[in-house]
C-alpha cells in the first residue's frame, strides 16, 4: 500500500513539474468609447465638410484577443508561439469579418545568452521601437505624425473631385510605417551592455510563367516581395535610443506598372498586398528619458515608396515629434505631443505638402488592467498654391479600456 502510495505521488510531483515547463496564456484588450471628428478640405473653390460621432471601439487601443504559449525545451532553450485576430465590438461577426484579420501568428524558438528567432505575421521591429519612444501610446485618434492611425493618412489637398475630406485621405493601411507583415523571419538578441539587436527577412516569390516569351504577352512572371531591416536599441539609467532602417520590394518583370499611387505606398503588409515595380525605404529614430516628474520623448521617421521603373515617380514623407508624459497621482497618467512634417505625393497634379498635428490626452487608471480615458487631437495640412488646397482636422475621444 506504501508504495502503490509513493508511485502516485512520485507521478503526481512528475506531472506537476511537466506541467509548469508549459504555459498558455489568453489576453486581449476591450476598448469602447464615443468618438467624435470634425473634418474640413478646401481645393480651389470646392470646400467639403464632414463631422461624425458615435460610440466606437478601439480609440485608445485596437481591440484584440490573444493566446501566447511557452515551453521550457531545456539547457536553456525555449519554445513559443503567439495568435492574435483583431475583434469588432460593434460587429456581429466580430471574429469572421475580413476588418478583423490575423494581427500576429507565429512560432519561434529561444536561447538562453543569444536571444531568439520566430517565423510567422509579426510586427516589425520598428513598430516596436515607436512604441518605447511614444508617449501617445499608439492610440487610434488624429494628432500623432508619427504612428498614423486610420484617420491620420497622407492628404491629397488638391483633389477637387473628391466628395467628402475621407475620400481625400490614403487608404494604406500603414502610411507613417510598415506595422507588421507575414512571411517574417526575425531574429532577437539579448541585452548586453545596454544593446539590444533586431533583424528580419521577408518574402514571398510564385513564378507563374517560367516560359513567358514577351513582357507584352504576359501578365504574370515572377512575383517577388520581399523586405528587410534592422534595429538597435541602446538603454543605459533613465536614457533610451533607438535606431532602425527598414525596406520592402515588390517586383514583376511583366507588370509595366510602377506601383505607387497614393493609396499603396507599401508593397508588402498583411492588409494591402498590392504595389508592383515599387521600393519602399523607411527609416527610425527615436529617444526618451525619464525626469521622474515626467518622460520626455523626441522621434523622427523618413518614408520614400518609389517606382523601379520610373525614377520621377515616387513618394516621400517625412516628420518629426516631441512628446511628454507624466504620472499627475497615482491614478491619473498625462500626455501631450507636437509634430510637423511633410508629405509629397507623386505625379504631376499633386504637389508637396506641409503637416502640422498635436494631441493631448489623460488616463484614469480605476485598476491595473481597467482605465477611463479621454484622448483629443488634431492634424492639419496645407499647400501653397494659387488655387488654395488646406485640410484640417480634429477628433475627440472618451471610453473605457479593458486588458485582460
Amino acid at each position: 500500500m506504501k508504495k502503490s502510495l509513493l508511485a502516485v505521488a512520485a507521478i503526481g510531483a512528475f506531472a506537476s513539474a511537466a506541467q509548469a515547463q508549459s504555459s498558455v496564456t489568453v489576453y486581449g484588450i476591450l476598448d469602447e468609447g464615443f468618438n467624435g471628428s470634425n473634418q474640413r478640405l478646401q481645393s480651389g473653390t470646392t470646400v467639403n465638410k464632414a463631422t461624425t460621432s458615435g460610440i466606437a471601439g478601439g480609440n485608445q487601443s485596437t481591440n484584440r484577443l490573444g493566446f501566447k504559449g511557452n515551453e521550457d525545451l531545456g539547457g536553456g532553450a525555449t519554445a513559443f508561439f503567439t495568435y492574435e485576430i483583431a475583434v469588432g465590438m460593434n460587429d456581429a461577426n466580430s471574429l469572421t469579418t475580413v476588418a478583423n484579420q490575423n494581427r500576429q501568428a507565429f512560432v519561434g524558438l529561444g536561447k538562453k545568452g543569444l536571444g531568439n528567432a520566430s517565423m510567422g505575421t509579426q510586427y516589425t521591429p520598428m513598430h516596436g521601437q515607436v512604441g518605447l519612444t511614444s508617449g501617445n501610446g499608439q492610440n487610434n485618434v488624429m494628432g500623432d505624425i508619427i504612428y498614423t492611425s486610420a484617420n491620420t493618412r497622407n492628404y491629397d489637398v488638391n483633389n477637387a473631385a473628391v466628395a467628402s475630406p475621407n475620400s481625400a485621405l490614403s487608404t494604406s493601411s500603414n502610411a507613417g510605417y510598415t506595422v507588421r507583415t507575414a512571411n517574417m523571419l526575425k531574429f532577437e538578441s539579448e541585452v548586453i551592455g545596454g544593446f539590444q539587436g533586431q533583424a528580419f527577412y521577408t518574402a514571398n516569390g510564385t513564378n507563374t510563367t517560367q516560359t513567358a516569351a514577351s513582357p507584352t504577352a504576359q501578365t504574370g512572371g515572377k512575383n517577388d516581395r520581399n523586405g528587410y531591416g534592422a534595429a538597435l536599441n541602446f538603454s543605459i539609467g533613465k536614457f533610451l535610443a533607438v535606431a532602425n532602417y527598414q525596406a520592402f520590394k515588390a517586383d514583376n518583370p511583366f507588370s509595366g506598372a510602377n506601383g505607387v499611387t497614393s493609396g499603396t505606398p507599401a508593397p508588402f503588409v498583411t492588409a494591402v498586398q498590392s504595389g508592383v515595380n515599387i521600393s519602399d525605404k523607411q527609416y527610425y529614430v527615436g529617444a526618451t528619458y525619464d525626469f521622474g516628474i515626467l518622460k520626455a520623448y523626441a522621434q523622427y521617421i523618413n518614408r520614400k515608396a518609389a517606382s523601379e521603373i520610373d525614377s520621377t515617380s515616387y513618394m516621400k514623407r517625412t516628420a518629426q515629434q516631441i512628446g511628454v508624459k507624466a504620472n499627475l497621482t497615482p491614478t491619473i497618467e498625462a500626455f501631450a505631443s507636437i509634430g510637423s512634417g511633410s508629405y509629397t505625393p507623386t505625379g504631376t497634379v499633386e504637389n508637396k505638402q506641409n503637416l502640422q498635428a498635436y494631441q493631448l490626452g489623460s488616463s484614469y487608471y480605476l485598476s491595473k488592467r481597467t482605465n477611463l480615458y479621454a484622448i483629443y487631437g488634431a492634424n492639419n495640412a496645407s499647400y501653397n498654391a494659387t488655387t488654395g488646397a488646406a485640410y484640417n482636422g480634429n477628433q475627440y475621444a472618451v471610453g473605457v479600456r479593458h486588458t485582460f
